[in-house]
């Protein structure tokens, strides 16, 4: 089972609109080396598994896909951000990046001219479940050979790949709110190169000093560097609620990127907290009026005044 904690993985650092910015995530989202692809590679691999005695490779293999879970919202989020253009919002009416929503302008004015015209005309300023050309995600992405060495090995390429390209969307941009995710996921990408390295590793694989993939220097990226010198890197979550996650067996000693830290395992990270974005009115989301609101309110009430659920096996 899965439990959902309503707080980002990351804080998403506030900046202008960057419709372009948000067509390059597109790719960090719903490509072929995208957080979708990781998170359904890794789940399927987990819940295929066979093996008992290979129980911590299988919880390994959860705690990663579980957190790719967290990274699909994160990305997700920022790129509604960067294609907000609501009239509401009321930036500086000469910036050419607040266009969207200069001056309270109708952001659909523009929508012609952006990265993807389907961030406005399909998504409702949203994300979407396509690459940065608009080619829908597939599900024939996911590997799942059934055997564990290969299966490590792929997704270690998978994690090195998709670090690579997060190295390069960083350098095109240089709005804050981009880099603040794309800076976390490189760092997070990191780490879970160390975990499948180490998985390789306690199978007799020797990776010298290959690690990290690619060789960034990413201490020219500040909001990397803040996050490397907070070790999380070298982290790797289990995301186990009743703490039967075996993966720190092999999620532990020196680091494979050699940089002189610590593998480490947590639950779950803090995360921080964040708000459901305002309406849409230009794009008739959410499409709430007087009454509608009402009614919603009654059944709120109504749903608050039942007593509340609980985990666990239900009493008799």
């Amino acid at each position: 089972m899965f439990f959902h904690v309503q707080r980002m993985i990351n804080e998403i650092v506030a900046d202008e609109p960057d419709p372009a910015a948000a067509n390059a995530l597109q790719e960090g989202l719903g490509g072929q080396f995208g957080e979708m692809r990781t998170m359904m590679q890794y789940l399927f691999q987990s819940f295929n598994f066979r093996g008992p005695t290979g129980k911590p490779f299988r919880d390994l293999l959860y705690g990663i896909g579980t957190e790719e879970i967290g990274h699909v919202e994160l990305i997700a989020t920022t790129i509604a951000r960067l294609v907000d253009g609501s009239p509401r919002y009321q930036g500086s009416a000469t910036d050419p990046l607040d266009t969207p929503g200069a001056g309270g302008a109708n952001p659909l004015e523009m929508a012609l001219s952006t990265g993807n015209i389907h961030h406005y005309l399909v998504g409702a300023q949203g994300a979407l479940p396509v690459d940065a050309v608009g080619n829908p995600w597939s599900g024939s992405y996911v590997y799942n050979s059934g055997n564990l060495p290969l299966d490590l090995l792929y997704n270690l390429m998978l994690e090195s790949t998709g670090r690579l390209q997060k190295c390069r969307i960083y350098e095109m941009t240089q709005n804050k709110t981009a880099r603040s995710t794309v800076a976390y996921l490189i760092v997070r990408d990191q780490a879970h190169e160390n975990a499948y390295a180490k998985a390789l590793e306690a199978l007799g694989v020797d990776w010298g000093k290959l690690l990290p993939i690619p060789k960034t220097n990413a201490e020219k990226f500040p909001e990397v560097k803040t996050l490397l010198d907070q070790g999380l890197q070298s982290k790797q979550y289990t995301f186990s609620l009743d703490q039967l996650s075996e993966a720190g067996r092999i999620f532990q000693g020196d680091s494979p990127s050699k940089d002189g830290t610590e593998l480490t395992t947590e639950q779950a990270p803090v995360g921080v907290p964040y708000d459901i974005a305002a309406e849409r009115p230009e794009e008739f989301g959410p499409g709430l009026d007087a009454d509608l609101l009402a009614l919603v309110q009654a059944t709120a009430e109504m749903e608050m005044a039942t007593a509340p659920g609980a985990w666990g096996p239900v009493s008799s």
